[in-house]
């Protein structure tokens, strides 16, 4: 932010929305309210919050009129919608309203609207995209990613992690996750335990365990390293077993992980591979309905722990063959 005069040699602070101080302030008409150092707009007086400038002429406005027409927008001044009988303001170029397909996806059959200075939406592709190639989803910010991919603010302390969550305003800059680790006591990690469908997943586990020997040892969202190593392999998995050879890996995807690359999920199963090269039984556990199939979180999570118990069985019973098993639920 400037602070100094913008003419050379003088360091005199600049003026309240200026760019020069007050001796060197350019010769242009100031506002004549009393006290205001404002410029007077055009030929006018007064500077635009002193009503100077063109007005709308409707009675008792005191509203700027619009570029060149003698209203403002509240009064139907400006570019309008050339539909029949529609007295909305036309968007950006086109000549229509939003309602009547101004700044719309050029997609066909497609009502969106445009995403920047795209003529496509979101959904085809349009605005600022991530710069990983072949990921389709919009770009965070200015570091041209999207979040999956390190785009936004990071939470700072899983930032170096290959699989790190995005930092969060309502929890000091932390993700969810980190910030109930890291502050247990603080009242927001109480919210987050509460209302987490990851957490309730983590309750149901430990829940059954006093019952049901099976469900003893699980560990919960903690990362796995690569031994011997600088640990640029280390992932994190939602609850995880190790019995005997094979791990049992349960993961909690919110809204069926819709969005997600499936390279990415791929690369990712690569990786956990690399850290345990045994045998691996992932049972991915979707807690959110669907389109088709409308179900009560906890009847799906009882599901699940039914799910999970035939899998141990089967694992104790050396009955699983395949290196890698994926098990979908409510997908």
């Amino acid at each position: 932010m400037q602070m100094s005069c913008g003419k050379i040699d003088c360091t005199l602070p600049i003026i309240p929305w200026g760019k020069y101080c007050e001796l060197h302030r350019k010769k242009a008409k100031r506002c004549a309210e009393p006290g205001c150092i404002r410029n007077a707009r055009d030929r006018y007086n007064h500077c635009k919050r002193h009503n100077g400038g063109v007005r709308c002429i409707e009675p008792n406005c005191k509203n700027s009129a619009v570029d060149k027409y003698d209203k403002c927008k509240r009064h139907f001044g400006g570019k309008r919608c050339i539909a029949s009988g529609c007295t909305k303001s036309s968007r950006g170029k086109s000549d229509h309203c939003v309602l009547h397909g101004g700044c719309r996806c050029v997609e066909p059959g497609c009502t969106k609207s445009v995403q920047g200075k795209s003529d496509r939406c979101i959904s085809h592709n349009g605005g600022n995209r991530c710069t990983v190639v072949g990921c389709k989803t919009s770009s965070r910010f200015k570091n041209g990613k999207c979040d999956r991919h390190g785009g936004g603010v990071r939470c700072p302390n899983c930032i170096d992690w290959i699989d790190s969550r995005g930092g969060d305003s309502k929890y000091d800059g932390y993700c969810a996750t980190c910030f109930k680790r890291i502050f247990p006591e603080d009242p927001r990690s109480t919210v987050i335990y509460k209302h987490s469908k990851e957490i309730r997943v983590r309750n149901a586990i430990t829940e059954t365990s006093q019952q049901n020997h099976l469900f003893k040892g699980f560990i919960h969202d903690r990362p796995l390293y690569t031994g011997n190593c600088d640990c640029t392999h280390r992932r994190r998995v939602d609850h995880r077993k190790l019995i005997g050879n094979t791990m049992i890996a349960v993961e909690t995807d919110e809204h069926a992980h819709r969005g997600y690359d499936e390279k990415d999920e791929e690369i990712r199963y690569d990786d956990l591979y690399m850290i345990h090269s045994g045998k691996w039984i992932f049972i991915r556990f979707n807690p959110d309905n669907t389109k088709d199939e409308k179900t009560d979180i906890e009847d799906r999570i009882s599901v699940l722990l039914d799910v999970m118990e035939e899998q141990m069985e089967r694992v104790a019973r050396e009955e699983n063959q395949e290196l890698v098993e994926i098990i979908k639920l409510f997908y």
